[in-house]
């Protein structure tokens, strides 16, 4: 469950707040929470391949490096500073977090 997220509009953030809070207390699942997460929240943006590089060069990583702590291969790092490839999933949820929160959120 997330709480400091930007949520799409003020209505949506009064729902998840509430969710939250039934969460909780427990009148909620956390399957529940996370279908509440997905409806309410606003969706990670995209990053193209200079953002990426520029955002590896900010955390003075190498290729090898980032790929190590994003789980993936140096391969994949490579095309998506290429732009052969973009990410996705939680390698994309990663690199929002490593853009927001620094190199420690995600160590």
């Amino acid at each position: 469950m997330t709480s400091k997220t930007k949520v799409k509009s003020s209505i949506l953030s009064a729902v998840h707040e509430t969710a939250g809070d039934l969460h909780r207390q427990g009148l909620i699942t956390k399957r529940q929470m996370n279908q509440y997460d997905a409806l309410c929240l606003e969706p990670i943006p995209p990053y193209n391949s200079n953002e990426i590089r520029a955002m590896r060069e900010k955390l003075k990583l190498s290729q090898t490096v980032l790929a190590s702590v994003l789980n993936t291969s140096v391969s994949t790092i490579r095309k998506w500073e290429q732009g052969d490839k973009q990410p996705s999933g939680p390698s994309l949820k990663l690199l929002s977090l490593l853009d927001r929160k620094g190199l420690e959120a995600v160590l």
